[in-house]
């Protein structure tokens, strides 16, 4: 029976986040699986991957920051904001290293981005891509994201292209990000690559392509690739109960508060048995005294 937890994957280009947990169930032989964030079929890199009873942790994810190493070019805008799409601007390279730098503070910190067209975003129950597909831009409301840090890693001036590393939170649009940076820069910009290279706290040196998973589950050793389902909640405080307690909390009996040792402060807290299995998650209800279950992984 295939154990629960983590497998981090290295989405290949071409694949969407729904084609790899496809291609998983398959290798896997099982259905229970649910991944942590979309990426785009043109991205690569870190895409963790929840097994077993790990997917019910899908929509409780603490940790939502990101890291992105994207490509660029100046010069070219495009419909998608990105080198798949179709080239509606083409504009003389008047930026250098020195005009980037100046500008990518103010993409830094809380910024306002609108959706791009090509996105999986609803709006009055329409996908824009569809509506991108059919021809149709509507207005999109200006989303509010975080970017954390931008650095510029390499540019090449007589090409007009560069990377930059990219470190921001849930819902943000890297290309969408480049694509401001080009109109900042009056010359426009798109996204030529991207590769996500940390995600819910997993970083690009723990994935795995299919190959290696293939190779895993022909030989019996995927138990080996799996890593713990507690690692998605590393950052939160731990509560070790003894024996009888793991039996009532099992039971779904609500522990008294003072009679456990919790950590001081602590609003929520990962729960371990005596034997050290991994409960799940509970919240102190200080008000009423009580431990109570928050999810059960």
């Amino acid at each position: 029976m295939m154990e629960s937890g983590i497998l981090i994957m290295d989405k290949p280009q071409g694949f969407t986040s729904f084609d790899v947990i496809g291609k998983l169930r398959g290798i896997l032989k099982m259905k229970k699986l649910g991944h942590t964030g979309t990426l785009d079929p043109m991205a690569t890199g870190v895409l963790p991957v929840l097994v077993g009873t790990a997917a019910r942790a899908c929509d409780i994810l603490p940790d939502e920051g990101k890291a992105y190493r994207a490509g660029f070019r100046l010069g070219t805008v495009t419909d998608t904001q990105d080198s798949t799409g179709t080239v509606l601007q083409v504009h003389p390279v008047t930026a250098g290293s020195a005009e980037i730098l100046r500008v990518l503070p103010e993409f830094t910190g809380w910024i306002d981005q609108i959706p791009p067209m090509y996105s999986a975003v609803q709006i009055n129950g329409k996908r824009l891509y569809e509506l991108a597909r059919a021809g149709k831009e509507i207005e999109r409301p200006a989303r509010r994201v975080l970017v954390e840090q931008i650095t510029l890693e390499e540019f090449d001036g007589a090409a007009g292209s560069g990377v930059l590393s990219v470190r921001c939170g849930k819902g943000t649009y890297v290309r969408t990000l480049i694509h401001d940076i080009g109109q900042r820069l009056s010359c426009g910009a798109h996204m030529t690559a991207l590769t996500r290279t940390e995600a819910c706290g997993f970083s690009l040196s723990e994935a795995h392509s299919f190959d290696e998973v293939q190779q895993a589950a022909d030989s019996g050793c995927l138990s080996g690739l799996i890593l713990p389902t507690d690692r998605l909640f590393a950052d939160l405080p731990a509560l070790r109960l003894n024996a009888a307690q793991s039996r009532m909390y099992a039971n779904g009996v609500k522990l008294t508060l003072s009679r456990l040792h919790l950590p001081e402060g602590a609003a929520r807290l990962r729960v371990y048995a005596d034997s050290g299995r991994f409960f799940g998650l509970a919240e102190p209800d200080r008000e009423n005294g009580v431990l109570r279950i928050y999810k059960n992984l």
